[in-house]
């Protein structure tokens, strides 16, 4: 009995010991991005820091490639400790109506105000405009909310829209396509109808981009005004069940899906960008080089060829 128990303590502790080795893995980046974060220059200027034999672990010279902790290991650039990082907040708030998503120097009620017991600064990832409700994320991890809101890495955004009147499956279809407003065309949507009533329409709307005001103007200049506008999710992350008004911390696990779906979005916009620059290059070299033209038979261009094989 005493030999089982032992057992299964040491199993337990090896357990707790690989689950804390398998967190520390997840919190360790790559040296030049972490001091990209510290302002010392972009990644590219960092790497070049590093190259030089600058950058230290742990006391221990620091060579490209290497990953560490910001939050537990010392690194340091020519002797110069770099401060530990802000802890990273992630917060879902369900905005509600005449709240304002970003700063306002009119005085009206703002996101941030709501959950102003959270310290630090906190930025807001897929603004809504005053009317508007739903999904917002407020984080001060600056990389995942360039990457969530910069249209050239096209993250979805879900909305539940209700409109005045039927929009027949025609006009959902022009929307789909790209609509033209005063600042170009809009790209592809993804519309479905999901209830018609007398008087209404209720749709689902997914874009990848995410003009001013868009789904407000693109229904307006089908001759449908939005009557409410609900957005309820932004990429992986659902807004559930949250009340009105309400807000909470994100889970670990809704974290490490948006971080998995902004490194996907990552990396869908580098084959992107390298497929284009291949287009561009084969324009520039006028594809494939004509053949030349012979003069005669291959007998005639090949002296050789005309001799006797013994």
């Amino acid at each position: 009995m005493i030999v089982q128990m032992g057992c299964l303590n040491s199993a337990i502790s090896s357990a707790v010991t690989h689950q804390s080795e398998l967190q520390s893995q997840r919190m360790q980046e790559r040296l030049q991005k972490i001091m990209a974060k510290a302002g010392l220059g972009s990644r590219r200027q960092c790497e070049k820091i590093i190259e030089k034999g600058r950058v230290t672990v742990n006391d221990q010279v620091a060579k490209l490639g290497d990953q560490a902790d910001a939050q537990k290991d010392k690194i340091a650039v020519d002797g110069a400790i770099l401060p530990k990082p802000e802890k990273l907040t992630y917060v879902m708030v369900n905005k509600p109506r005449n709240v304002i998503s970003d700063e306002d120097d009119r005085g009206r009620k703002t996101v941030r105000e709501m959950i102003d017991e959270i310290p630090g600064h906190l930025y807001p990832v897929g603004r809504l405009d005053a009317p508007s409700v739903g999904l917002v994320l407020m984080t001060n991890d600056g990389d995942m909310a360039h990457h969530l809101t910069h249209p050239r890495f096209q993250h979805e955004k879900t909305y539940r829209v209700k409109v005045d009147g039927s929009m027949s499956n025609e006009t959902i279809d022009k929307w789909k396509k790209g609509v033209y407003l005063d600042d170009g065309r809009t790209k592809p949507a993804k519309v479905k109808a999901i209830d018609r009533g007398t008087g209404f329409t209720w749709l689902e709307v997914i874009l990848r981009e995410g003009r001013k005001r868009q789904i407000r103007r693109v229904a307006a200049k089908l001759g449908h005004a939005v009557l409410h506008l609900e957005r309820v999710k932004i990429g992986p992350l659902k807004l559930g069940n949250l009340g009105l008004g309400k807000w909470r911390h994100l889970t670990d696990r809704e974290v490490d899906q948006l971080k998995k779906y902004v490194a996907g979005g990552e990396k869908n916009f580098q084959a992107n960008q390298k497929r284009r620059k291949g287009i561009q290059g084969g324009k520039k070299g006028g594809g494939k080089k004509p053949a030349a033209k012979s003069s005669g038979s291959s007998r005639d261009s090949n002296p050789k060829s005309s001799r006797k094989i013994r």
